[in-house]
């Protein structure tokens, strides 16, 4: 049973002197966002010289003073340099959910700009390690061409399992899972608005199968909800989301802040 390295240093983030503690927490999957995914990923992206666009919706009435204006909606998109990748901060834009959590971003990517349809999308809800998000684009920023395949889906499972992730004993081409059977990613059914390019992919019948693509989720407690969720579009290239995974599944310890109530007991944390 994992437990914390120093259990008489104070964990809860209330009780420092002069400010929040820092701590180096593990494992990473299970450590959360630490309250800073949009500061994590969007530092990211500064770095890749992705350009940065904040778009604010609203009613202005004339001869209204600015301080009156009413906004309704607004989101702050992020566009690579040949447009052909952008990542859109959804949570200030009425996201939809997924696995009863509110999407935070969603990464999209096409194969020219003669079109503005996005060829894939992907979707990262609160709480998804911001490492991982970020090392997903870092690879999606490296690609000459981020739509076409690579590789095949072994190469996710093979990330993973490089850092003792347990393949799926029924579905061991398609699914693993950490030692401590808490955190998941899969091959299979894409959930409901998860889509590629065709929007057509939203009217399909119940019946009807829907296409593949790779699901992950942290569930701390069987039944419990659920601390983060991804989901990847059928059409996201298994590179990608093989660097996603690697990330995740790291034995490498990362910083934390602010740590989550539902796996704060399962963590090893040392004082930074």
């Amino acid at each position: 049973m994992e437990a914390p390295l120093y259990p008489d240093f104070p964990l809860h983030p209330s009780t420092p002197l002069g400010g929040q503690p820092a701590f180096w927490v593990g494992p990473r999957h299970l450590a959360g966002d630490d309250g800073r995914l949009y500061d994590a990923v969007a530092d990211t992206l500064a770095g890749l010289g992705w350009t940065s666009l904040t778009i604010v919706r609203g009613r202005h009435e004339p001869d209204e003073v600015p301080e009156d204006r009413q906004v309704l909606r607004s989101t702050v998109l992020h566009i690579s340099p040949d447009s052909l990748r952008w990542a859109q901060w959804s949570l200030a834009d009425e996201p939809f959910h997924l696995g009863d959590l509110p999407v935070a971003w969603q990464i999209s990517a096409r194969t020219d700009t003669s079109g503005p349809l996005a060829s894939w999308s992907a979707y990262f809800t609160t709480d998804v390690p911001g490492e991982a998000v970020a090392d997903f684009l870092v690879a999606l920023d490296a690609r000459d061409q981020p739509v076409m395949p690579l590789a095949g889906p072994e190469l996710v499972l093979d990330a993973v399992a490089a850092h003792g992730w347990i393949r799926d004993i029924d579905q061991p081409q398609a699914a693993a899972t950490d030692p401590t059977f808490t955190s998941h990613i899969s091959l299979g059914e894409v959930p409901p608005l998860i889509q590629d390019a065709d929007p057509r992919a939203l009217t399909t019948e119940a019946d009807e199968a829907r296409l593949a693509g790779w699901q992950a989720w942290a569930e701390p407690a069987l039944g419990a909800p659920c601390l983060w969720a991804a989901s990847f579009g059928a059409g996201v290239p298994h590179d990608l989301v093989a660097a996603f995974g690697a990330s995740l599944s790291s034995t490498a310890p990362v910083l934390r802040r602010v740590l989550p109530e539902a796996t704060r007991e399962r963590l090893l944390w040392a004082p930074a």
